[in-house]
């Protein structure tokens, strides 16, 4: 595995093999075309047709409303900026409560485009618009057979993410995921408590668990929460802050590929985060 950042990694240093540790992603990272570029924003676009609006978020525009976790929220987030869509611009209140409008009429748009914009994301998962990355199939197979919790920590809806494993994963894969997705926390990235939620879950110990982000409130909710994180980049994410990431990749490859993280390799991070908080 070779890091953006090598001194962050460890070398040669004995995996956990009989010691409890998690495998925990983001599924933002699954995919093979940005699932946040290809999948979702294409998503909330048509959901914004479909109700009549004129307006539609562009790739650059949608990168940067990503830095807001979790879809009611970001379109809570664009429309106090940008206006909101026609019959809604008298609310009766501008409070939010956890980033959503308070007023029940806003409240009750964001979610219903947030549900519909859910239904047409899943149409294009199943469809196969948005492939498996490289190496994710492969590192998920190896986790399974060493006996590796594994799980999945989204501030998207669970009904999608589950789609998404399932129809590109299969069964038995799917099968072995835990789901720790929407609004199961009521704090989201990059607050940490939906991988707190995961670790006391799964029964382990926060820092023994290896999250796999690429974004950056993915990568500062992981640290917050105590584990140790490897994050590979994407489309939107490659020039955001990843202060404290354990290690930085450009993908997780395949056997013989010029970058290819192995189980192993997510072992030796760990310890390499543990020897470190222990010097």
């Amino acid at each position: 595995m070779h890091s953006r950042y090598p001194q962050h990694t460890s070398s040669s240093i004995p995996g956990l093999l009989g010691s409890p540790y998690s495998f925990l992603t983001s599924p933002a990272l699954l995919c093979r075309q940005d699932t946040e570029r290809d999948g979702h924003r294409v998503s909330f676009n048509q959901a914004f047709s479909e109700r009549g609006f004129d307006f539609e978020w562009a790739v650059d525009e949608y990168g940067r409303l990503c830095e807001t976790g979790g879809g009611k929220e970001r379109m809570t987030a664009y429309f106090n900026v940008n206006g909101w869509p026609a019959g809604f611009e008298s609310p009766t209140t501008e409070e939010l409560v956890k980033g959503l409008p308070v007023d029940p009429e806003r409240l009750e748009l964001v979610k219903g485009l947030h549900q519909r914009k859910t239904n047409i994301f899943m149409d294009l998962i199943r469809t196969g618009v948005v492939p498996l990355r490289p190496g994710v199939l492969r590192l998920v197979d190896e986790a399974m057979a060493a006996k590796v919790p594994v799980a999945v920590c989204s501030t998207s809806n669970e009904a999608a993410v589950r789609a998404l494993i399932e129809t590109l994963m299969g069964e038995e894969r799917y099968a072995a995921f835990s789901f720790f997705c929407g609004d199961a926390v009521p704090k989201k990235k990059p607050a940490p408590d939906v991988y707190l939620l995961a670790a006391e879950t799964l029964g382990v110990e926060p820092s023994a668990c290896v999250v796999i982000e690429d974004s950056g409130i993915g990568n500062k909710a992981a640290k917050a929460a105590g584990m140790t994180c490897l994050v590979t980049i994407s489309t939107y994410t490659v020039d955001e802050d990843f202060t404290g990431a354990d290690a930085i990749v450009p993908a997780l490859g395949e056997l013989g590929d010029a970058e290819c993280v192995t189980l192993a390799d997510l072992e030796a991070l760990l310890d390499g985060a543990k020897a470190k908080s222990a010097a």
